[in-house]
């Protein structure tokens, strides 16, 4: 599976193999504004699947990010640390936020690719 899977958090999944890469959607980071501050989990970290595991603070709020796959964190971009402002200039690709050994497949599967999540987007306003 090569294209993003999609979250109702608002999280982002792009799987290769066992390992995802997990990030937060271009509504997220357009609803928070300019990111000022990014935390990420550390690496070796294990994630339950629904666990907040990291942070973002705009100048306007601050948000929880969860962790849409139970797995132990492998990687994380150090990037989006030292440069918030690259989550909101490209959230899908260079502003992924870190990356899993994912424990169980299958709860990708269950996510909404790109035509679900814009029909859930449309639910909400």
């Amino acid at each position: 599976m090569s294209e993003l899977r999609f979250t109702k958090d608002h999280e982002w999944v792009l799987l290769d193999g066992n390992r995802a890469t997990i990030g937060i959607t271009d509504h997220a980071q357009a609803a928070l504004g300019d990111l000022v501050f990014v935390e990420l989990p550390e690496v070796g970290r294990e994630l339950e699947a629904g666990e907040a595991c990291a942070v973002v603070e705009s100048v306007k709020a601050a948000s929880d990010v969860y962790a849409p796959l139970a797995g132990k964190v492998v990687e994380v971009n150090q990037a989006v640390v030292d440069n918030p402002g690259t989550v909101n200039s490209d959230p899908e690709r260079e502003g992924w936020f870190f990356r899993i050994e994912a424990a169980d497949l299958g709860a990708v599967a269950a996510m909404m690719d790109r035509d679900g999540y814009t029909a859930f987007l449309e639910t909400l306003s």
